[in-house]
């Protein structure tokens, strides 16, 4: 299960009695613990009915204790349960305890929300496995692809903007997968846009970086066209040197890495329509466009230009040398070797 869809199912079912939040994207894991509390302890919420422990300083027996222990004043008791992996390590008398817990997931208390986090789960052990029966684990991995995108618009609907498929996925391109950074820029984006404002590429383009989808596919359609002047004059056109053009060369990557599962879907046999949803291009307009840049490029062009596309990144993060003449190479060799 994923958090978005554990959050979709607490207006309808409410708290469950027990989850895991299992993987290393903290964000998801406190976006989820917040939500779950709200759900159990009400908005206001109430220290009698709360209980926060930390396993390996906080024996099993203890947290199921509290977790059994019925609530005075909520519609629910929460139990949360912070490093959850730490009892797997307990050196004696950690069997026991792992066999209570498991004992407890396969009965667990209606009254109660027990909510455990941590990094990983090691699933030959009883107590997992009898989580991953229950189906209460729930997936806090750093998000990617269409889940990223997918998150992006969900946060942004959550403060109250519209956001189109297209400017969140360009969103996510030049932000990164790190949540709390994602957040904080969609927050930023929230304030410059005002109230119930839809996020637009222009806010992007003026709060996050100059960087602009019109400029991207500019600079792709003069790759794929193998028009090396028109390509230098984009990125001239397009650069900025405060960030040493790492947020342009990821928006380039982000609609290389389109067109490339375009490519790839048509020549598996896919109808344009198919290969569309497969690459993430869902508005018909945009499809229609990347189709015709497809038609343009050679077999086995995104994955080419994706290595190099790559390469480069290092190449900026790594070097001494002028982060311009470095995109500049890159060009080159996206042409050169499309050629």
């Amino acid at each position: 299960m994923r958090v978005d869809e554990l959050l979709a199912s607490l207006g309808s079912s409410g708290a469950p009695p027990i989850v895991f939040l299992v993987g290393d994207e903290p964000f998801l894991a406190d976006e989820a613990v917040a939500a779950l509390r709200e759900a159990s302890l009400g908005a206001q919420g109430t220290a009698f009915d709360e209980d926060r422990v930390t396993a390996g300083e906080t024996p099993v027996s203890r947290a199921l204790s509290a977790a059994r222990t019925l609530p005075m004043l909520a519609p629910k008791r929460f139990v949360h349960v912070r490093q959850g992996e730490r009892w797997e390590g307990e050196g004696e008398g950690a069997s026991e305890g792992l066999e209570s817990l498991a004992e407890y997931i396969e009965s667990p208390s209606p009254s109660t929300c027990v909510v455990v986090v941590a990094r990983k789960l090691d699933m030959r052990r009883k107590h997992a496995l009898a989580a991953k029966k229950r189906g209460c684990i729930v997936s806090c991995e750093p998000l990617e692809g269409p889940d990223l995108v997918r998150w992006v618009e969900r946060r942004a609907k959550a403060k109250g903007h519209p956001i189109a498929h297209d400017v969140a996925e360009h969103l996510a391109a030049l932000s990164g997968p790190e949540l709390f950074v994602l957040d904080d820029v969609i927050e930023r984006l929230s304030l410059y846009v005002g109230p119930q404002k839809p996020i637009e590429e222009a806010a992007v383009g003026a709060l996050v970086t100059r960087v602009r989808l019109s400029d991207t596919w500019a600079l792709v359609d003069a790759v794929g066209k193998r028009d090396l002047p028109r390509a230098l004059a984009c990125l001239a056109d397009a650069y900025d040197p405060k960030d040493r053009g790492l947020p342009l060369l990821g928006a380039l990557a982000w609609s290389i890495r389109q067109l490339a599962k375009l490519q790839a879907g048509l020549a598996s046999g896919m109808s344009e329509g198919e290969a569309g949803k497969f690459a993430g291009i869902f508005q018909p307009f945009r499809a229609k466009e990347a189709l015709g840049r497809v038609r343009s490029m050679k077999p086995g062009d995104g994955e080419r230009w994706l290595r190099i596309l790559a390469e480069t990144d290092l190449a900026l993060k790594g070097s001494r040398r002028p982060p311009e003449a470095i995109l500049e190479e890159m060009l080159i060799r996206l042409i050169r070797k499309s050629a």
